[in-house]
């Protein structure tokens, strides 16, 4: 038999299913029965002059095809997350990754860079130093001459 909850959850989409069949029911009449099971199948015995145990069937399978609809469509939106997720996880991965080569890239840059210059220093270090000294009293006059002013 049919619960008070699955009628009620399930209202709208069981109503259009009892108009469908039983023609001669107002909205008037489905929206005074709302809900309860028993005003529900008396009104449809008037009005129609079905047994109850027909009713009672007709109702449980209107309800038992609404919960199957109910539950494909909570399988579908649960695939359409899982597939949102896993493309989601994807793309981060792929993010990291060329995040990792980038700063890989630079690292060997930076390290590169130094070597060079350690190199220069152990080849010329007169030149080195002096370079050192000249770009030193260069920027050091460049600040005297902005803090004067």
């Amino acid at each position: 038999m049919v619960n008070q909850q699955t009628l009620q959850g399930n209202w709208n989409e069981i109503k259009g299913k009892l108009r469908s069949k039983w023609g001669q029911l107002t909205n008037d009449d489905l929206q005074s029965a709302h809900g309860n099971i028993d005003q529900l199948v008396g009104l449809i015995q008037r009005k129609t002059g079905e047994a109850r145990s027909s009713v009672e069937k007709f109702l449980e399978e209107a309800t038992s095809s609404g919960a199957s609809a109910f539950s494909q469509a909570t399988d579908t939106a649960r695939e359409y997350a899982q597939q949102a997720m896993d493309t989601v996880q994807e793309r981060s991965k792929q993010a990291a990754e060329t995040f990792r080569k980038g700063y890989s890239q630079a690292t060997d840059s930076v390290r590169e860079g130094y070597e060079q210059a350690e190199g220069m220093i152990r080849e010329r270090p007169a030149e080195s130093a002096a370079v050192c000294f000249g770009v030193g009293m260069l920027v050091g006059v460049i600040l005297g001459l902005a803090l004067r002013r």
